[in-house]
């Protein structure tokens, strides 16, 4: 019997003068075929509604680092990047964690983060980040909106991630954005 993957999402960080945002799709789809909810949520705020986050992947394997990110930020006072590195070391050695299928934008009012399952923290050159199925879609169009525009980092985020949706089948139109 073959595993059926929900997929989908396309997260996207861009951070302009002083300002954050990290915004996602909608859309959840059901192996290759079927989109399974066009209304999904994968960018919430945690910590104080001081941190934003986004996710990619498998739902439950999100949901389940982002709780431990928020237990992180708990643990180390709000630090960002401490809390990061020490998930993303967690994330690598736990036998059970390093299953996980998943990747996260993070911010907060300083900085924009990419954590992976692969002990990756990266924190992202040139304002403009994107994960998930249509992330490299969203990630170009934020790029040259980025630099041959004036837009703010909300209308950046939302154009790349509609951009995106128009191109990759596993992107919608339903868009999330949080600014911080």
């Amino acid at each position: 019997m073959s595993e059926i993957k929900l997929r989908g999402t396309t997260i996207i960080g861009v951070k302009r003068d002083d300002k954050t945002v990290i915004a996602g799709d909608g859309q959840i789809t059901f192996g290759e075929n079927a989109i399974m909810k066009a209304t999904a949520v994968k960018v919430r705020r945690i910590y104080n509604d001081s941190v934003v986050i986004g996710f990619a992947g498998s739902v439950a394997d999100a949901f389940s680092l982002s709780e431990k990110f928020e237990k992180m930020l708990y643990k180390f006072s709000g630090n960002l990047m401490r809390s990061a590195v020490e998930l993303a070391l967690l994330w690598r050695t736990d036998k059970a964690l390093r299953k996980l299928e998943a990747m996260m934008l993070v911010a907060d009012k300083n900085q924009m983060l990419l954590i992976s399952g692969m002990g990756d923290v990266i924190e992202p050159e040139g304002g403009v980040c994107a994960i998930g199925s249509g992330g490299f879609y969203a990630l170009s169009a934020g790029k040259a909106l980025y630099e041959n525009t004036s837009l703010n980092a909300k209308e950046i985020a939302v154009k790349s991630l509609k951009i995106a949706s128009s191109i990759c089948v596993y992107t919608n139109d339903n868009i999330v954005a949080e600014e911080v």
